[in-house]
């Protein structure tokens, strides 16, 4: 699957950026793979995104659906989806009313807290997210271009950032 607009460089304007960093300041190695993840995000979210789209979603709304889906019970407090997220209350607050206004979500009182607001996904919602679902398996999330142990090599990595980052405790 393509980038939706290819920049089609002639060259490698991050390795081109490591090279003036080079003689500039030093060591390029982390400038440049930091550099190169982020490319990276910005690719994979706009493929991610293109797929989804036909369904009304974007990436981040997707995921809400997925975590609820997980729910035991399809249901879980806003506060609780933006730890699981780990996004800022607001954009769990955007997310969920976008897919409350789709109606593939709705908000209810948590019986267990008089004050706290349960989002809960809908039949709708369950059938959206798994066509979403198999339309993102199909295109290997964006990542078919690499072999499984290749895959699992790159979350490791990823992971290792993550645990030093403090996202969470390595076990």
């Amino acid at each position: 699957m393509a980038v939706p607009k290819p920049l089609d460089l002639p060259f490698d304007p991050i390795a081109r950026a490591a090279q003036t960093w080079e003689a500039r300041f030093g060591d390029a190695k982390a400038m440049a793979a930091v550099t190169a993840i982020m490319r990276v995000q910005q690719i994979l979210l706009a493929q991610l995104d293109a797929l989804l789209r036909p369904h009304g979603l974007t990436f981040a709304r997707y995921e809400a659906l997925v975590l609820l889906s997980f729910s035991r019970d399809g249901a879980l407090p806003m506060r609780l989806i933006g730890e699981r997220l780990m996004v800022h209350p607001t954009s769990v607050t955007n997310t969920i009313d976008r897919l409350e206004q789709q109606k593939l979500v709705v908000r209810r009182p948590n019986p267990r807290d008089g004050r706290g607001t349960l989002a809960e996904i809908t039949e709708d919602g369950r059938a959206v997210m798994q066509r979403a679902t198999d339309d993102l398996m199909k295109a290997e999330f964006g990542m078919g271009g690499f072999s499984p142990q290749q895959l699992e090599d790159m979350f490791g990595l990823l992971r290792g950032l993550r645990v030093a980052a403090g996202d969470f405790k390595d076990s």
